[in-house]
């Protein structure tokens, strides 16, 4: 029987160098990259934004677009040299045998067909037979009601099933090659974790092989059997992904995998480890590529790294390295990991971002002033009306949006909020700050009630309550300098003069990590990484005391991600903000928060010290949340040895995982289930009392708050499993 490393490659990549022309210079994305993918081997592509690893995709899928094309090297699919075929061929092929779904499903579907006339069109045959298919498909993809999803436009879809419905369009074939390019990168963790089970069974049952694009080593090492990485368009270590993850040769690597905080990691200990520096950009090559490209980010460059380039060396069988060091990594000799205490660019005071003097922390023993607190916030949203209801037959429904949430922000501390897309997180901040206006309830700030409407509030109210969004293009208006974006809140809300806010500028930009040059750059010259840390010092500039940050990381690579976060806990140690930090990551949230709480559909599950909500009892729904999240240690073991942590790091093995995996997506709004929201979910359900009664909220001896009819007891003894 022939294992995969005996088969003929389905994809074979040989000394591929790709460049874009930029007026009349080519500009090498990749170089000279060599991989081989076995049938039924699903490989993982993973790189920091800007190594190249959708351009190495679309060079596979020969969609480079007009100033894109493959200078050097071969592409061959299944004995078929890609790189010689004409577009009339490359049809066929894309037709019968390779298949790409792409990071954004919304940019892919056509918004004026149904899903079903798409699907049909890309199955063609006789129309009976094409729908029979498409419904078949559908199924596959586990969307439940096929003939509903079929007769639906794309908008009225989440993005969990329109990325199923790509999926369904990309397998409808029998393709010997799938390229899936950050399918789950926007997605929640229980759908990402959805949409991973179904590649893996797809894959599996199928035999086609699969490449995975993807900046998150946590999905790599769930879903791929084989990991690439890839820097500055050079392929620098492919190794099966437990003996990647485990023993990694490369710095760049280690450094990937350091920057991830892992579930249990927490930011009382020790800082993430960001990798300094940036990846360079397309045509700023260290020493034109004759030299080590990693050498100016590398904690263990040498003189030879910057003179002369690595070759690409076997250091055992299956696992490849480019580095002129990995004999003394691979012995011991020498470490890739930097000390606990560098933080990479994170390592600045936070001193600009302040005044003169910061106010002190609360003392260990004594509870910290309320700066926020929210007391049965509710927002409803008026449907549009029907037919039925323009006619005076009925009245409008209401989405409840966000239905009696309660929670405090103290002084110096960071609640994390979380919870699957459409829980009503982004909603509650929005009310917070006044963007949306509350339908009930209160929020308050140092114990003075907030007008609804942001409208209505005092310049101090706006000064002190400040938010950053997913999207830094939300904070920063294209046409002005970063010096000028950042002045404004300065004079507008602080009432500094303007020769006051200039001075201020190069504190503000060094304290986030950036040059103070950056003052005279306009956003459209900066990275996503760049332009999330002006929007960080602009929220900043007007010295608030409480900011929002509503998935404020989640697109960012790894590293600037792990940058950032060090960036937000080192500026809160020197200024005592309060925060609310929403996201659906939880090991991101588990690191930066002192305090979490769960929403779902509008409702809290679940509130408490953070410590104390990823340790049982958790709720039934935290739980899940908790059991999707896909881990990096699974494969590394022990052998990175992280930073020690009071949590538990709640390692299920897959059975158990599956046993508790949340079914279906979380319903709409508009339709919340009486009794507990979560019970049709839910992997505890216990029956009518589910079904008919909210549950009381039960508050355990380490202080945390759940809403559940199972006795805290009772879910302590069913959860223990979850504890190392």
């Amino acid at each position: 029987m022939n294992t995969l490393a005996d088969a003929l490659p389905v994809l074979s990549i040989d000394n591929l160098t790709v460049s874009y022309r930029q007026g009349t210079r080519w500009l090498d994305a990749v170089r000279d990259v060599n991989l081989a993918i076995a049938p039924g081997e699903t490989y993982g592509l993973v790189g920091e934004s800007g190594s190249g690893k959708s351009t190495l995709a679309l060079a596979i899928m020969r969609y480079l677009g007009p100033n894109g094309a493959i200078r050097a090297g071969a592409i061959a699919l299944g004995g078929r040299m890609l790189t010689t075929l004409s577009e009339p061929e490359m049809r066929a092929v894309w037709r019968d045998a390779l298949r790409f779904v792409p990071q954004n499903p919304g940019a892919a579907l056509n918004p004026s067909m149904r899903i079903g006339t798409q699907l049909a069109e890309t199955l063609g045959g006789r129309p009976e037979q094409a729908r029979a298919r498409t419904l078949e498909l559908l199924r596959m993809v586990r969307l439940a009601d096929p003939e509903r999803i079929a007769a639906s436009y794309p908008h009225q879809l989440s993005g969990g099933m329109q990325q199923r419905v790509l999926i369904a369009m990309a397998l409808s074939g029998a393709p010997e090659l799938l390229i899936l390019d950050e399918p789950t990168t926007n997605l929640d963790v229980t759908t990402e974790a959805v949409i991973l089970d179904l590649v893996r069974e797809l894959v599996r049952a199928r035999g086609t092989a699969l490449l995975y694009v993807s900046h998150s080593l946590s999905v790599v090492a769930q879903l791929c059997s084989r990991t690439a990485v890839l820097y500055a368009g050079e392929l620098v270590e492919d190794a099966p992904v437990g003996l990647l993850y485990k023993h990694p040769l490369h710095p760049y690597t280690q450094g990937l995998l350091d920057s991830m905080p892992q579930v249990g990691q927490r930011k009382t200990g020790a800082p993430l480890r960001p990798i300094p520096g940036r990846i360079p950009a397309l045509g700023m090559v260290p020493g034109g590529g004759s030299s080590c490209v990693f050498a100016p980010r590398c904690p263990l460059a040498l003189e030879l790294c910057r003179q002369e380039r690595p070759g690409l060396e076997t250091a055992v069988e299956g696992h490849r390295v480019r580095c002129h060091r990995w004999r003394e990594v691979a012995a011991g000799t020498v470490s890739a990991h930097p000390p606990y205490g560098h933080a990479g660019e994170a390592a600045h005071t936070a001193r600009g971002l302040t005044a003169d003097t910061a106010p002190a922390a609360a003392a260990p023993d004594q509870a910290p002033p309320i700066v926020l607190q929210v007391n049965d916030l509710q927002k409803r949203f008026r449907q549009r009306r029907s037919v039925r209801e323009l006619l005076g037959l009925g009245a409008p429904g209401e989405v409840r949006a966000v239905d009696g949430v309660s929670f405090e922000a103290g002084r110096g501390r960071t609640l994390g909020l979380v919870g699957e897309s459409g829980s009503g997180k982004t909603t509650v901040a929005r009310c917070i700050i006044g963007l949306s206006e509350r339908s009930g309830g209160s929020v308050s700030l140092r114990d003075v009630t907030l007008p609804p409407r942001i409208g209505e509030r005092a310049r101090e109210t706006l000064r002190s309550v400040q938010m950053v969004f997913q999207n830094p293009e939300e904070s920063l208006n294209p046409h002005l300098t970063i010096g000028e974006s950042l002045r404004r809140p300065m004079q507008t809300l602080a009432r500094r003069s303007r020769a006051e806010a200039d001075a201020a500028v190069p504190g503000l930009l060094s304290a986030v990590g950036l040059d103070p040059a950056f003052a005279r750059r306009t956003p459209g010259q900066l990275s996503g990484g760049e332009k999330q840390r002006v929007a960080i010092a602009r929220a900043f500039a007007a010295q608030p005391d409480l900011l929002l940050f509503d998935e404020a990381v989640s697109a960012l690579d790894v590293s600037v991600q792990a940058s950032i976060l060090n960036l937000l806990n080192e500026i809160q140690r020197e200024t005592q903000y309060a925060a609310l930090f929403i996201s659906h990551d939880l090991a991101v949230v588990g690191y930066l928060a002192d305090d979490v709480a769960v929403m779902y559909l509008g409702q809290l599950m679940e509130l408490g010290p953070a410590e104390a909500v990823f340790a049982p009892p958790y709720h039934p729904y935290t739980e899940a949340l908790l059991a999707a999240i896909p881990r990096v240690e699974d494969e590394r073991g022990q052998g990175q040895d992280p930073p020690s942590s009071p949590l538990p790091r709640a390692q299920l093995d897959d059975s158990r995982r599956q046993a508790i995996r949340l079914p279906g997506d979380i319903p709409s709004p508009a339709d919340v289930p009486a009794g507990c929201p979560f019970h049709t979910r839910c992997p505890r359900f216990l029956g009518d009392i589910c079904v008919t009664q909210r549950p009381a909220w039960r508050v355990s001896a380490k202080g945390v708050g759940i809403a559940c009819h199972i006795p805290l007891a009772e879910l302590e003894q069913m959860q223990a499993g979850t504890r190392r």
